[in-house]
């Protein structure tokens, strides 16, 4: 079975940037390295190397610790942009819970 997408993969397009800000916006509790992002995005890693700047640079993930080789990063909750990116991922969601209950209830009421 194929995994479907994200609301917020929805909304803004399948581009790899987004499928990596959507899968720390939803896997924001924990750390990971670059390798573990590549494996559960897809997003091969000559191409996650290239939004992975932008993303430190901005302070949307930060390096948390290293383990081995390996350095982990996890979402940075404290930046203002990171804290709007997650109202905006919540409130996508909302309203797609919304108009699924509401086709729902058409179809019981038909």
């Amino acid at each position: 079975m194929e995994a479907k997408n994200s609301v917020f993969v929805e909304t803004f397009g399948e581009t790899p940037a987004v499928k990596v800000l959507d899968f720390f916006l939803t896997f924001d509790s924990f750390d990971y390295s670059k390798s573990q992002v590549s494996e559960e995005t897809g997003v091969s890693r000559i191409t996650l190397d290239k939004i992975w700047k932008e993303l430190v640079s901005q302070k949307t993930i930060v390096k948390t610790r290293t383990i081995g080789r390996a350095d982990m990063y996890r979402l940075n909750n404290e930046n203002p942009k990171v804290k709007v990116l997650q109202e905006l991922s919540f409130k996508l969601a909302s309203a797609f819970a919304e108009e699924e209950i509401g086709s729902i209830k058409k179809k019981l009421e038909a």
